[in-house]
């Protein structure tokens, strides 16, 4: 195939329709469809609905049928946060991805600092795997934001919201991300050997630092107690992203290294099997030790109310399964792939309890005498559970819409999925 060469690195010449038009790109657009779908409803509720103005509530000063319908056009029920559940599905996608993602990208960069020949060899592909997802990550969140007033952020600054701790991090973390791989694909390899160590500990730390950032912004929400009572939550994001990252990485190997890695192919399973099987023991761990400190309000709902299904369900698809298949040395390659995709449906399901779960009981402390449920002065269930609304589903849907269409831009680019033989 035919190259350009622009500072060091080799980009492919390929047509508009070998670019735009593949099987994978045409996939993808039909993915984003469904997102771009949901935002459309979610903006045109929460921006353009006539009800939605200042207008109407002057022509019609006192109207309670105007009141309710601005109430229910800016936080009604249309894929939009209210006020008793604030963090929703948005959340757990945002989670997922930023999280898992990160974790890809933090065993890969620790990898390479411990000179691991197998993931030296196809960091590339990973460390890009993993910065896509965070880009499904923050698409995701983008819906959730007030991002058509966002320039209020700026002009009008709180230092302490949690999103002033989140700009400056992704400002700084994504073009790391981008400049490691920028490494690996270069073909100044002289250049790169110099500043791999460094470059390597930088983007542990700031791995490091993005995980204490997005803990510290649940440990924030006071009236959540599920998420202020978890013990060491900065480490459980880490055991838990690791869980989910390195069976989305197996998944990924299989797709994309089984017939050019052959012989070598063994090792890198092998090596993420039994990486798997540290990070699961540890996440189960985690979980029996945590629910002794967590809120015992929470902690009843989730061990033996309204989310004893699904915190079992979760405990068996992410742990107790896969632990099973991966503690096997010779396993069939099927198993091996359904042990990673049970692990990634279960670490998913993990992160939905920890969201939803946190605001079963959601407190208020409006009267400055100290935190109250909302259902004490509200006429609304004391036990407080929204399903996912089909605009929300429908951008989650459109997230992975993002993986695989960037994810193909690169690869078609720069080749990224290329085994190095560097």
């Amino acid at each position: 195939m035919d190259k350009y060469i622009i500072a060091g690195v080799e980009i492919n010449r390929v047509t508009i329709k070998e670019l735009l038009f593949n099987k994978t790109m045409i996939i993808g657009y039909f993915l984003l469809a469904f997102g771009f779908w949901g935002v459309f409803e979610v903006f045109h509720e929460r921006y353009f609905l006539l009800t939605a103005n200042a207008y109407d509530a002057g022509l019609n000063i006192g109207s309670h049928e105007v009141a309710q319908a601005m109430r229910e056009a800016i936080f009604g029920a249309g894929g939009e946060v209210i006020r008793e559940q604030p963090w929703t599905l948005y959340i757990v996608n945002y989670m997922y991805m930023i999280y898992s993602g990160s974790a890809i990208i933090f065993f890969v960069a620790l990898s390479e600092l411990l000179n691991i020949e197998i993931i030296k060899k196809t960091a590339s592909g990973f460390m890009t795997l993993g910065l896509v997802m965070v880009f499904a990550g923050l698409f995701t969140i983008a819906v959730d934001l007030n991002i058509l007033h966002m320039h209020w952020m700026f002009l009008t600054p709180n230092w302490g919201a949690g999103m002033w701790l989140m700009l400056p991090l992704y400002s700084i973390y994504i073009p790391f991300v981008i400049l490691e791989i920028y490494l690996l694909i270069t073909k100044n390899k002289k250049w790169v050997r110099k500043v791999a160590v460094p470059i390597l500990i930088l983007s542990i730390v700031i791995d490091l630092i993005e995980y204490y950032i997005q803990a510290k912004l649940f440990d924030m929400n006071t009236a959540r107690h599920l998420w202020t009572t978890y013990p060491f939550l900065t480490l459980y994001f880490i055991i838990s992203a690791f869980v989910a990252g390195i069976a989305i990485m197996i998944l990924y190997a299989f797709i994309t290294y089984k017939e050019t890695l052959k012989a070598e192919f063994d090792t890198l399973i092998n090596l993420l099997r039994v990486s798997a099987l540290y990070v699961i023991a540890m996440l189960g761990s985690y979980e029996a030790i945590a629910y002794l400190f967590i809120d015992r309000n929470w902690g009843a709902i989730i061990l033996f109310g309204e989310f004893k299904f699904y915190f079992y369900f979760y405990l068996f698809l992410a742990v107790g399964f896969p632990f099973v298949l991966k503690f096997k040395r010779h396993l069939n390659s099927k198993w091996i792939q359904i042990g990673a995709i049970s692990t990634i449906m279960g670490t998913y399901l993990g992160r939905y309890i920890f969201v939803y779960g946190g605001n079963a009981y959601p407190l208020s402390d409006r009267f400055g005498t100290g935190f109250e449920k909302y259902g004490e002065y509200e006429q609304i269930k004391e036990f407080i559970f929204y399903s996912p609304h089909f605009s929300e589903i429908v951008v989650v849907i459109g997230s992975f819409g993002v993986i695989l269409v960037v994810y193909k831009l690169f690869d078609l680019l720069f080749s990224i999925s290329k085994v190095s033989s560097d």
